[in-house]
């Protein structure tokens, strides 16, 4: 009596139905375009839009004071909290710190996440 050896699928390589895995060869999977990175690096400016609106003529309203308050929080700790990070990733493309940190503190992630992509 043989018995049968059942091949049981390999669930982590088997490709699913309606799925494509990118190919080494393929560098553009996953990069977004350039018109995709100049809409995400337009959200900060729109907040430091805010800020200065807020701080030149104070709001009333009391949930546009806590948007005001919570954009300080995002704008400058967030911001300033990437700085070390956004100088390493500069570095490795040759951009000054003191570049970095000034285009950071403007745009913060959806600055030095995209370096390169926006130039295409």
């Amino acid at each position: 009596m043989t018995r049968s050896l059942h091949v049981v699928p390999d669930p982590v390589n088997t490709p699913k139905p309606g799925r494509h895995r990118a190919s080494a060869a393929d560098t553009t999977a996953g990069v977004p375009s350039r018109g995709t990175v100049l809409a995400l690096r337009s959200i900060p400016v729109v907040g430091w839009v805010f800020l200065i609106v807020g701080v030149v003529r104070p709001f009333r309203a009391k949930w546009l004071r806590v948007a005001f308050w919570i954009d300080v929080v995002l704008s400058v700790g967030v911001h300033a909290a990437q700085i070390p990070a956004a100088r390493k990733v500069a570095a490795e493309r040759g951009i000054s710190g003191r570049r970095a940190a000034v285009m950071t503190m403007l745009l913060g992630a959806t600055w030095w996440k995209t370096l390169g992509e926006a130039q295409r």
